[in-house]
């Protein structure tokens, strides 16, 4: 177990952080961690200590970061990293009742911290607030959107929305979410329709519960003015104070350093022409069906677009595609590609991460959801930005490979007017994200907030 260097008495305010396992909820939180942990002075130290498990931490204890933030581990009492894509379920109710008994044994051992920083996906975490006398900040790593969907959960079923039938009602809008434009049925996260899904439905809204009425703070993994009507309406309404402290992307790591060699992908990048490159990420969990992905491979194979995919189970991509004119590589610093001049599109699953990472590289989407919020993220990227394509329309059907084809000759079309405006549109986005980096709100809302728990 890595521990402190100083002394924990010395430090003025003590922050102890809990990731829930699982990379899309690791990254963000540590990388919020870093921005708070830039914040220690001299006169107001500060210590950050992470609590991972024994395997996380064999992940992540390469990872640059401060000194001021340090690791803590607990025995590896849930499944596996590799294995939890099997039982997502299964998963989510080990986390849910094996982490918290660990989690709390640490904190027999350690000064008492200021405040517990838990991802919202832990609710143990604020029982173990409320036993030490501790605050809670609850750390949201979805859109201000779907938190808002699921806190309005009974309106879905006033409304006869909830459990909705496609064929019935697949046209239908919801537009009574305080906050939210109008949104089809259809693009709801589809926990709301899927009965695949049904049984996580219970733990969400716990998770939501246990947000809005028992925290004492909300951490929102969200720039403010992309979804600045969806917090007003929910600040209130809700009890707790929210912060909104996205993009939480590593946006410092984006520059290209001239003193390293850069890895052969870049290489391959710096030798595009500019705009010419559409990006392919299907995300690192859950992927399309073998049917579907064979049609997506021709289909960018005879469009002859320049692409750069990444993403496992795709390698098999390369068989048809050539050096000059496309790259596969199993994994690739994501946001550094999407900055890079060369990217002019993102093909993307719409992962929340991986949505705040286009934004903030100003790249027009291409959006394939396949479960949960991607549905939502996606519905936001087209029609509330207006800076995407929706590929697979009709979430059931196949996607054929001539549509495919045709459609990526269309987007990467940089002389076409819809082109035009929409790659607009991605740089107007863009400079929102980084005005609220730059300018200094999302800093501003971490001083306010580590100043309050402070006092504590």
């Amino acid at each position: 177990m890595e521990t402190a260097d100083v002394d924990q008495a010395l430090f003025s305010c003590h922050i102890l952080a809990i990731p829930y396992p699982g990379r899309g909820h690791i990254n963000p939180l540590m990388n919020l961690c870093k921005l708070i942990a830039a914040t220690s002075t001299p006169n107001h130290l500060l210590q950050v200590s992470v609590i991972v498990t024994e395997e996380w931490f064999s992940l992540l204890k390469s990872e640059a970061k401060p000194d001021n933030i340090q690791f803590r581990t607990i025995p590896n009492v849930i499944p596996s990293e590799k294995d939890k894509a099997k039982d997502l379920l299964g998963f989510m109710k080990t986390v849910f009742t094996k982490m918290e008994a660990p989690v709390d044994s640490i904190l027999d051992g350690v000064p008492k911290p200021n405040v517990i920083l838990a991802d919202s996906f832990l609710p143990w975490a604020v029982s173990i607030g409320e036993r030490r006398n501790i605050p809670v900040a609850s750390f949201w790593p979805m859109s201000a959107t779907i938190f808002s969907l699921f806190y309005h959960y009974q309106l879905f079923l006033a409304n006869g929305h909830f459990e909705a039938n496609f064929t019935e009602q697949g046209e239908e809008v919801v537009n009574y979410i305080p906050g939210i434009t109008p949104i089809g049925v259809t693009d709801l996260p589809s926990i709301f329709y899927s009965s695949k899904q049904r049984e996580m439905l219970p733990f969400l809204l716990q998770v939501v519960s246990q947000l809005a009425n028992k925290a004492q703070y909300a951490l929102f993994t969200t720039i403010g003015a992309l979804e600045s009507q969806v917090i007003e309406a929910l600040q209130a309404e809700v009890p707790v104070p929210i912060f909104t402290v996205g993009p939480t992307i590593p946006f410092s790591d984006t520059e290209f350093k001239t003193n390293q060699p850069s890895p052969n992908y870049l290489s391959w990048l710096d030798d595009q022409p500019k705009d010419s490159v559409l990006y392919i990420s299907q995300g690192s969990f859950m992927s399309v069906s073998k049917e579907q992905l064979d049609e997506i491979i021709a289909g960018v194979h005879s469009s002859s677009v320049r692409t750069f995919w990444v993403g496992l189970g795709h390698e098999n991509a390369s068989d048809g595609i050539g050096k000059k004119r496309g790259i596969v590589v199993p994994w690739c610093d994501q946001l550094k590609v999407l900055c890079h001049p060369s990217v002019g599109g993102f093909w993307s699953q719409c992962g929340w991460n991986s949505t705040k990472e286009g934004a903030f590289a100003g790249v027009p989407f291409l959006t394939f959801p396949i479960v949960t919020d991607q549905f939502t993220n996606s519905k936001q990227i087209v029609d509330d930005w207006k800076i995407g394509w929706r590929i697979n329309k009709e979430t059931e059907n196949l996607v054929k490979r001539d549509e495919i084809a045709l459609l990526l000759q269309s987007f990467m079309d940089l002389d076409s007017n819809e082109g035009k405006e929409m790659r607009r549109r991605a740089m107007e986005i863009r400079k929102t994200c980084q005005e609220a980096i730059e300018g200094g709100s999302i800093q501003e809302n971490i001083d306010k907030f580590i100043q309050d728990i402070s006092r504590q």
